[in-house]
């Protein structure tokens, strides 16, 4: 089986033991990205509509490292700190992500790490 890990300094850099994604058999599986500004390393923790568009960002970048791009997307996860901002978050989803409409699963939790509201991960095909 022949993985190929993938890094960009345009993404944040792991925080523990895992790659930023992996590609495997023409997918990309990228790991949950935070609202972290990779070229500072800093936390961004205002708005949730902030936080989801530099996660999307960096899910973005990720993918462009790996061959790939939002729109070849097939299936995101969303976690939520409070189900209350899934609209607020939906907006700005959608706004990125255009008329693509991936599959996608919206997943509750009561908190994420260091006080972040959304975290998101990503399956993808690459051009190749």
């Amino acid at each position: 089986m022949e993985i190929t890990p993938v890094h960009t300094q345009d993404a944040p850099a792991p925080a523990g033991h895992y790659s930023q994604a992996v590609v495997y058999n023409g997918l990309v599986f990228v790991a949950g990205q935070l609202a972290v500004d990779p070229r500072t390393g800093e936390r961004r923790l205002g708005s949730v509509e902030e936080q989801t568009e530099q996660a999307l960002k960096n899910v973005g970048e990720i993918l462009k490292a790996a061959g790939s791009d939002l729109s070849r997307v097939l299936k995101m996860t969303v976690y939520v700190s409070d189900i209350g901002l899934w609209g607020r978050v939906n907006e700005v989803y959608a706004r990125v992500l255009g008329e693509h409409r991936p599959a996608r699963a919206v997943i509750p939790t009561r908190e994420l790490h260091h006080g972040f509201l959304i975290e998101i991960d990503a399956v993808a095909a690459t051009y190749d």
